[in-house]
């Protein structure tokens, strides 16, 4: 590599085909194939308003996305205490147009039905600030973990996370959803610049079986969208029989679904799908379709209660004497969310915001609580840089006062550590800890 050029291997078939697809186009694409790959990272910055704002200063703004900046190729934040503690997401900037082009408000009642690692997810989160109901789902059981791990970190406080099949959740939830945004496994193309192991396994027999996949969610999709609700079909791939054969397919076989035009970053984009190429935008490959079902009527999730007890109640304001917002019980488990849908017989690895687990006499906050970014009046520890990295490794220091205190840098809460005679007993969860660069 030299001067921000590289010397990509892509497979012959596909140049090829590109050639042909892009016409006039394709020496802009050919040329753009070895720039460096653009790496973006988006803020929460609700979290830490002053830390986000250091660390995002003199960064160009992705237009596409709010709170996103491009990253320089050699931006190490990924190994900081800022990004264990959820300040921010690092995500390839075309990654965050499916969830712009779903639009989402807050108060809305909405599906990630693809959605591990959870950019996306966090995206559309971050988005609904806290109000309606999220649903993430993942069918491949160690990338739901990774997924929940993810919706935690970042603080989304109104999602439930689930490990299901997309045709078991149609079944389970017809029309039940405002919007679904149906990012599907493909080819990969639109990955090849940043991900050189995916251009080495590319086959161009791919793409059909990827195809058939894809139309198979995305009938799924239909089914879980109330009338007059969206739908949205991304890929990172550039192969038309994954995208515009895909969206073609579904159209016809679900009349009940127009293509709606939408606009990115002042484009609009009149038929109601688009491939972003890394020639006409500063990103990687993307595809986005928009959808639009037709008449109206209300997502029907089947929302219920599970009132928080008394005992609960009394020992959480022995911790938190504020009044918290939508509390239930799940078990040992106490936890916010404003909209609890039914999840009997679902594979649930996360419903809302975890606040504490109930033991017999006592409560021990949850690490999602501190991620939570609410203003707590718990205790604080506030730490140099020093004692983050102590921390985030799992090490237990010296401390003043007792009780639960939130861990602290900069205005950002890293997670919970108990202080006894001298003692600030870490609460880090073990699964977590890591040696942090810096803070």
């Amino acid at each position: 590599m030299d001067g921000g050029r590289m010397n990509p291997v892509f497979p012959t078939a596909f140049l090829e085909r590109m050639k042909e697809q892009l016409g006039a186009e394709w020496p802009l694409f050919e040329a753009a194939c070895g720039d460096r790959p653009q790496r973006g990272i988006r803020f929460q910055p609700e979290k830490a308003p002053e830390l986000a704002e250091r660390l995002s200063a003199g960064l160009d703004p992705i237009p596409w996305a709010e709170h996103a900046r491009y990253l320089p190729a050699d931006s190490d934040l990924g190994k900081t205490a800022a990004h264990e503690a959820g300040l921010f997401y690092l995500q390839e900037p075309s990654a965050m147009i499916p969830a712009a082009v779903l639009d989402v408000k807050p108060g809305e009642t909405i599906l990630d039905l693809c959605a591990a690692p959870g950019g996306k997810s966090t995206q559309i989160g971050a988005a609904m600030k806290g109000k309606g109901l999220l649903v993430c789902n993942e069918i491949v059981s160690q990338r739901a973990q990774i997924l929940s791990r993810n919706v935690e970190r970042m603080g989304i406080t109104n999602a439930t996370v689930t490990n299901e099949s997309p045709d078991r959740l149609a079944a389970y939830w017809p029309e039940g959803f405002d919007a679904v945004l149906a990012d599907a496994p493909c080819s990969g193309e639109g990955m090849f610049r940043r991900d050189p192991e995916t251009a080495a396994e590319w086959l161009p027999e791919r793409a059909a079986g990827c195809a058939e996949r894809q139309k198979s969610i995305l009938h799924s999709a239909a089914a879980l969208v109330r009338p007059g609700g969206r739908l949205v079909y991304s890929t990172c791939t550039f192969h038309p029989e994954e995208n515009e054969g895909v969206v073609r397919w579904f159209l016809h076989a679900h009349p009940e679904f127009t293509a709606v035009p939408f606009r990115i970053a002042g484009q609009t984009c009149a038929l109601g799908w688009e491939t972003f190429y890394p020639h006409r935008i500063r990103g990687e490959g993307q595809f986005a379709a928009c959808f639009r079902k037709e008449g109206e009527g209300e997502a029907r999730i089947g929302a219920f209660s599970r009132p928080l007890q008394p005992d609960g109640r009394r020992m959480l304001r022995q911790i938190f004497p504020e009044e918290l917002p939508d509390l239930h019980q799940i078990g040992r488990m106490i936890i916010s969310q404003p909209v609890l849908p039914r999840t009997d017989g679902l594979r649930v690895l996360r419903q809302g915001l975890r606040i504490a687990e109930m033991r017999e006499n006592y409560l021990i906050p949850d690490h999602a609580l501190a991620m939570s970014g609410w203003k707590l009046s718990a205790g604080v520890r506030e730490m140099d840089e020093t004692e983050t990295v102590r921390y985030l490794s799992g090490e237990t220091m010296e401390g003043a006062g007792s009780g639960w205190m939130l861990a602290r840098y900069r205005g950002l809460n890293l997670g919970w550590g108990k202080t006894s005679q001298g003692v600030f007993k870490n609460h880090y969860p073990k699964g977590l800890r890591k040696t942090v660069l810096r803070p």
